[in-house]
């Protein structure tokens, strides 16, 4: 369980970070990167608390637009690549003549002094320009329990090929330099997180980045001077996401938060929150869904408790709760809006929720009051009709199925229960599975399949799924973005046969790299229960083995989760204990544990920890500040690439 201190103090760090913003935003235009934009939709609600702090404009960063005398700068990262061009193509228009920069950590090879001289050189003669390092990295609090880095969403641990090094061959060093640089830029931000909180944590790893990221974290000189200070202890344990597909892309949960970030789509430039269409609170008459008129609702209510209150039962309720729940909301609301509300009971249905939702369209103040709770009471309405949600629980089904069959056959058995269902669009029903929904499905099998005997028969086998796929890829009259980005191709039109297939090898040679994925783990090697003659097959998420080993009260050593010392007292500690009866650092030492999913996670799976921590060892506070892209199948998207 939270206590309420660690609730504030997480809220007070999201927010500290937009101080020197706010501080410098009178009658300045304000500039956002797409990650500081998602920040501080989440953490403050948005436009409105720069506009409400006297700022002229607030736009987007990538937009070239003119801007005013004075503008202000907020950046994730630090001032390169694409976001460097961007800022020079504002300041290069010449109406500028005060300009602030607010970024994370120094710049590498760049002091704040030489930050300025760039800016200043931009802006061109008389300009004026402060570069302001901001403390805390700029956190989204999606929930009570889940904070995520924007900055960092794409950072996903690599694929390590066939005879690729072991976890310990792989040092910052080796990485490749956008990864090694994100990396850095990860531990810089973890460091600002724990100095703005106070605390002294103890590094573990599960997989080789991870194993990189608590060793940079450990011996990262800031942090070193910040331990020797910090009085509260912690427990930070990194987890690779590549370890375990199965749980990005299963339907496993049965979570409305899950869903509703699944299924809705994305708000434009955000990785996470959802477009809600808000048509139905309006007398405007359309049939197109995607109305572009109405500007969309979201999920971020950060100012408004009710709907907070309510997402929070979204992200914690098994969905038939979570959807009463809903109802006992917009009752309450109507109620005291006293508007004629006619109570029923039973069975929650997305037509009773409407009907209830249209009491509010005529009356501006009840609108006014209640607009946070309306936009997730229709995100709720629109998952619980859309097509997609429907497919869920046949997914689940197979998935089910597909966890039978791996534990009583081989692979290339499996494979032929595919095979048949592959069809081309043209022969497909709604009911069908496309092309995307059989990556979902090969990457799942694999992930949990694991290390796979190589053979003539399962060569055979994948040849025939993978010419069948071919076939049904080249035949689809449009290309999602997925296969656009899968093929190279942007249109249909300039598909080839050839390129199809090229596509397709890919694809099932990352296959093979996720069956690997887990090869030199010891204790958590599988994922996968084979089940019994009493007992189903069923996924065992190595999450939920990660969390039941730090909470076991025996406490034996962890085999795969690695500890990573940050200091001679630590390494002396661990050197002893291989002679004498000394206590090696355990991750179930500290009363706070926050886990770093590296690469993404689900609500399913927040709720899994949160539950299993409650119950195995009560008292202990659970935090997961998790950079995170995508939810379910739509996480396959990144994994493919």
């Amino acid at each position: 369980h939270i206590t309420e201190g660690l609730i504030y103090m997480l809220q007070r760090v999201c927010r500290l970070a937009w101080e020197p913003v706010l501080a410098r935003a009178r009658q300045a235009v304000v500039f956002l990167d797409a990650a500081s934009a998602e920040a501080l939709h989440w953490s403050c609600g948005g436009a409105g608390e720069l506009l409400a702090a006297g700022a002229l404009a607030v736009r987007a960063l990538a937009a070239v637009s003119a801007a005013g005398a004075r503008v202000v700068f907020v950046v994730s990262g630090g001032l390169r690549g694409g976001t460097a061009s961007a800022v020079r193509g504002v300041l290069g228009r010449g109406a500028v003549r005060h300009c602030v920069l607010v970024a994370g950590g120094e710049e590498e090879g760049s002091s704040p002094a030489e930050l300025e001289e760039t800016l200043q050189r931009w802006m061109g003669e008389g300009g004026r320009a402060e570069v302001v390092l901001r403390g805390p990295p700029l956190l989204a609090p999606v929930s009570a329990e889940l904070c995520l880095l924007p900055g960092l969403a794409a950072l996903l641990p690599p694929l390590s090929g066939p005879g690729g090094p072991g976890p310990a061959e792989i040092g910052v060093g080796a990485l490749p330099t956008e990864l090694r640089a994100a990396v850095r830029a990860l531990v810089e931000d973890l460091d600002a997180f724990l100095t703005a909180v106070g605390l002294r944590e103890e590094n573990f790893a599960v997989g080789p980045l991870s194993r990189v990221i608590a060793a940079e974290l450990a011996s990262y000189a800031p942090a070193r001077n910040r331990r020797r200070m910090a009085t509260n202890k912690a427990s930070i344990v990194f987890v690779d996401r590549t370890l375990d597909l199965a749980g990005a892309v299963g339907h496993h949960g049965d979570n409305l938060a899950e869903k509703i970030l699944s299924v809705l789509p994305k708000l434009p430039g955000h990785k996470t929150d959802v477009m809600v269409n808000m048509v139905e609170l309006t007398a405007l008459r359309t049939a197109d869904e995607t109305c572009s008129i109405i500007a969309p609702g979201c999920l971020a209510q950060p100012n408004d408790p009710a709907a907070k209150a309510l997402w929070e039962s979204f992200m914690n309720l098994k969905q038939k709760e979570a959807v009463m729940e809903a109802r006992r909301h917009l009752v309450e609301a109507a109620s005291r809006e006293n508007l004629p509300i006619k109570m029923s009971m039973g069975r929650v249905t997305p037509e009773q929720l409407s009907s209830y939702i249209k009491l509010f369209k005529n009356n501006l103040k009840a609108l006014e009051n209640h607009c946070g709770l309306l936009q997730l009471v229709l995100a709720t309405i629109q998952t619980l009709k859309h097509p997609q949600t429907s497919k869920w629980d046949n997914f689940l089904a197979f998935e089910r199925l597909l966890l039978q069959t791996i534990g009583e056959s081989e692979m290339p058995s499996v494979l032929n229960q595919l095979l048949p269902m592959i069809k081309p669009s043209n022969e497909r029903t709604k009911d069908d599975y496309t092309c995307e929904d059989f990556l979902v499905l090969l990457v799942y099998m694999y992930s949990v399949v694991g290390e796979i005997k190589s053979g003539k028969e399962l060569d055979a086998t994948e040849e025939e799924v993978k010419a069948a796929l071919v076939k049904a890829i080249c035949v689809e009259p449009e290309l999602s973005p997925l296969l656009q980005k899968i093929t190279g191709c942007d249109s249909s039109l300039n598909l080839t046969s050839q390129k199809a297939t090229d596509a397709v090898d890919g694809i099932f040679r990352s296959l093979g790299d996720i069956a690997r994925a887990r090869i030199h783990m010891k204790q958590f090697k599988s994922i996968h229960n084979p089940g019994s003659s009493t007992h189903q097959a069923s996924y065992k998420p190595l999450l939920k083995q990660v969390v039941e080993e730090i909470c076991n009260p025996d406490r034996p050593d962890p085999v795969d989760i690695e500890h990573m010392s940050s200091g001679l007292t630590d390494l002396l500690k661990t050197g002893f204990s291989m002679f004498m009866k000394v206590n090696r650092p355990h991750p179930g030492d500290h009363p706070l544990l926050i886990i770093f999913m590296v690469g993404g996670v689900t609500v399913s799976e927040v709720k899994m920890v949160k539950d299993l921590v409650a119950s195995r060892k009560p008292g202990t506070q659970v935090k997961r500040a998790l950079n995170i892209q995508f939810l379910c199948e739509q996480r396959l998207r990144k994994f493919v690439r």
